[in-house]
Parts: structure tokens; sequence; C-alpha cells
């Protein structure tokens, strides 16, 4: 075996490693996206379902009017929301102001006892 026929073995390996590694950091950036792309779906679901939520707690407690209007605003931070970082802390806020609701909530047992609220 020459150095020509050793040189073209090597080379080939290190071809096929870069192939091998290329590719791998193809379906992580694509499993990446994928799992982003559920992630969003689920806020969507998780935005869709605020308004009924504070519908139903303004049923019980009207005079809760500021708190209605802060989950309201963090609703809508959350879904303009561009970057990965805005979104996270747009998410913080409405979680928040979603416990916050939910402690008040917690003040009406009739409410608790609706099947909207649920």
């Amino acid at each position: 075996m020459n150095y020509a026929s050793i040189i073209l073995i090597v080379l080939a390996a290190v071809i096929l490693w870069i192939v091998a590694i290329y590719n791998s950091l193809i379906v992580t950036r694509n499993r990446t996206k994928e799992a982003w792309s559920d992630i969003d779906v689920q806020l969507k679901r998780r935005y869709d379902l605020i308004p009924n939520l504070v519908e139903t707690v303004k049923g019980y407690a009207t005079h809760e009017r500021e708190l209605f209007e802060k989950v309201t605003q963090a609703r809508a931070a959350a879904m303009g929301a561009k970057t990965i970082e805005e979104k996270g802390k747009a998410e913080n806020m409405l979680s928040g102001t979603l416990k916050t609701l939910f402690a008040v909530a917690e003040n009406y047992p009739e409410l608790k006892a609706s099947e909207n609220f649920g």
C-alpha cells in the first residue's frame, strides 16, 4: 500500500464523518423546529381558552375588573411576542396573572362548582 492509497482512505473517512455529523445536525434542527411547533400549538390553545375562563370568572367576581384587564393584557403580550426571549417573559407574566385569577376564583365556591370553570 502506498501513501496515495492511505491518504485517499483517510480522506474518505473524514468526508464520511463530516457527512454523518451534518446529517445529525439537520435531524437535530428538524426535531427542534418540530418541538417549537408543538409548543406553539399548546400556547395557542391556552390563549384560546383564556377569554372563556375570564368570562366565566367575571360572572361570579364582578368587582375584579383590574385583574381581568391584567389577564387580557398579559394574553395579548404573549400572543404578540416574536422572539423566544419575549415569549418566555410574556408567558411568565401570563402565568403569574393566571395564578392570581385562580386564587381569586378559590374565594367563590359556586364558581369552582361551575362546569365552565373546570
